[in-house]
């Protein structure tokens, strides 16, 4: 039935089918749900209006989240994802937590047990109000039908506003039964979030002059940008700032894309793993402009080293941001594409700077500090394959995922995004596992487009069962799979501060001689698992390479299929991530080599 024409005053309607009806109503196109005995109502209200909303069964709660993930990320709408009571329920908390650290907006539906044994450990109950409260932005449990609709409205309102985030909406199994008659349901009801005031004031006036005071006198600024700038569609109007006054950009890993990875005027990545040039002028800037950013540990470093030589301007949504971890001489409380547009309007000839003699020094900092790696001869190192993968697909419009580890530091590296919303990293938690479902959900939401999960094979089997997902949804997402047998950035931590000690991060067999460190160094004939008969047993079409020959045409090959592929790709263990600033440590102590 099409709710919104029905004219039977007399018809009834269940909780579960109000809920999706409001899920269609704000705009939903898709949901990644797993069914239980909890959810099932719900299940079944979603087949009701399968032509109106898309139900996609991933293969484990956690893949659903982050596909969900996949699709807010990459459109800045919505992720919706749903699992039944228990244990289906607390499958997608990794998920949750890893929305809330990174700013996704999400609604979390949970079914639950009814309310009449909640409470009593019925069979699958887990409270998930409590379990999810530090997690997400707010979460909700539904005891009355009559509150549903308003629920969902609120849900919606409070992950999209202000700083996003995840809200979860637990749904016990009497209230997705329960009956109203539909002349009483009210689809726009009053929402009632007392408290709730996500709605920020325009930059002040002398705010903006303040801002352009400091930019107009500063010798050595840097805009320093993150996923706030992504989150507020913030990319046009930073790039146009950025053009009009010639002031460095370098981004946090969340803000890779919001300006243009391949204009001179970028410093690409900063912090731990980010260019020595980008480190560097951050660490000698009289004029800090952070956008969008939240000073994190794995950017600062040692947090009273971090750019004390300047004045900074902090400008984020979240007021509790600012003067968290660094002190801002202008605290700018307001949406960050707001603030720029502003800023944008002032900007007036006379404050643009002279910034030759900057760079001309970050010139020199590029030349000296290059992105760089060594000649392994035919084998294939990483940084060579990301980078061969960028030369081949950087005219077409690619979306790539990662998973967490070294090949997500060298895709951050040697990936130029020169647009938003292409690059999802889970940034914030650092959740392997991440790559393939976020991948599969941004294909969902851009079918026509190429999306890439860039993986390690230590990462690529936490949610290897979404391969199954990939086949029977027919979603052509291609796996780039850097494989080194090894959980690689445990491994250099190893070599670096636990004197090459390998303590369980071989992927191998337990009696293998490199599971303590003393085997040749050289990668075996037999890689385990076999990924190509894994991915060939789901229906996905895959290849391994070894030979730097091959490589190029065997990438190739993988990018003209037309369905999903993988190409497994074995890579020595004994690369390490550079340049590195060991944790805690300051920009005096990077590590080039």
């Amino acid at each position: 039935m099409t709710l919104t024409t029905v004219e039977n005053a007399t018809q009834t309607i269940n909780g579960a089918q109000i809920l999706v009806e409001m899920l269609v109503r704000l705009g939903v196109e898709t949901i990644y749900a797993y069914p239980g005995g909890a959810s099932m109502p719900l299940h079944q209200a979603l087949r009701e209006h399968r032509e109106r909303i898309r139900t996609i069964l991933p293969r484990h709660e956690q893949g659903g989240c982050f596909a969900a993930q996949g699709i807010a990320r990459s459109t800045g709408k919505i992720g919706v994802v749903m699992g039944t009571s228990g244990p289906g329920a607390t499958n997608l908390v990794t998920g949750i937590a890893d929305a809330k650290l990174d700013s996704i907006p999400m609604i979390c539906i949970t079914g639950q047990v009814p309310q009449a044994v909640i409470g009593s450990d019925a069979f699958q109950e887990t409270p998930m109000v409590e379990v999810c409260g530090a997690i997400t932005k707010h979460q909700y449990m539904i005891t009355d039908v009559r509150d549903v609709a308003r629920v969902m409205k609120e849900a919606y309102y409070v992950a999209m506003t202000g700083r996003p985030g995840p809200v979860l909406v637990d749904v016990p199994k009497d209230v997705q039964l329960q009956t109203l008659p539909l002349s009483e349901v009210d689809f726009d009801p009053p929402m009632n979030l007392p408290g709730y005031r996500p709605q920020t004031r325009p930059v002040a006036p002398e705010q903006v002059r303040q801002i352009l005071a400091a930019v107009r006198r500063a010798k050595r600024p840097v805009l320093y940008v993150g996923g706030g700038c992504i989150h507020s569609n913030a990319s046009e109007e930073l790039t146009k700032f950025a053009l009009r006054t010639g002031i460095p950009v370098t981004m946090t890993v969340m803000g890779l894309g919001v300006f243009p990875g391949t204009h001179s005027q970028s410093l690409h990545m900063l912090g731990m793993h980010g260019t020595v040039y980008a480190n560097y002028a951050v660490d000698q800037a009289d004029l800090l402009l952070a956008f969008g950013v939240r000073f994190d540990d794995r950017v600062t470093g040692k947090l009273e080293e971090f750019a004390k030589h300047g004045k900074i301007v902090h400008v984020d949504i979240d007021a509790s941001e600012i003067h968290k971890n660094k002190e801002a001489h202008i605290p700018v409380h307001g949406d960050v594409c707001e603030a720029l547009q502003a800023l944008n309007a002032a900007l007036t000839d006379e404050d643009i700077p002279d910034l030759s003699e900057w760079h001309q020094q970050i010139a020199g900092w590029k030349a000296k500090f290059p992105l760089s790696y060594g000649d392994a001869g035919d084998a294939i190192l990483q940084q060579y394959a990301i980078e061969e993968l960028w030369r081949q697909t950087q005219h077409r419009d690619t979306y790539v995922a990662v998973g967490v580890g070294q090949h997500q530091m060298w895709a951050a590296q040697f990936y130029k995004f020169d647009r938003p919303r292409r690059w999802l990293s889970s940034s914030g938690l650092g959740t392997m596992g991440f790559g393939l479902p976020a991948a599969m959900g941004v294909q969902t939401a851009h079918p026509d487009s190429l999306v890439i999960d860039i993986d390690g094979d230590g990462s690529f089997q936490m949610n290897i069962q979404e391969l199954g997902t990939l086949f029977c949804e027919k979603l052509p997402v291609k796996i780039l799979l850097l494989n080194n047998q090894h959980l690689g950035m445990v491994v250099q931590w190893e070599d670096r501060f636990m004197s090459g000690r390998r303590a369980h991060t071989y992927l191998g067999p337990v009696d293998h001689p490199e599971a303590l460190g003393e085997g040749d160094g050289k990668m075996p004939e037999e890689t385990f698992p076999n990924f190509v008969r894994i991915a060939e047993g789901y229906g996905i079409k895959a290849r391994q390479v070894r030979s730097r020959a091959e490589y190029p045409a065997a990438l190739a090959e993988m990018l003209a299929y037309d369905g999903p592929y993988l190409l497994d790709v074995i890579c020595p263990y004994q690369e390490h991530v550079l340049p590195m600033i060991p944790s805690g440590r300051t920009v005096r102590e990077i590590i080039t080599r």
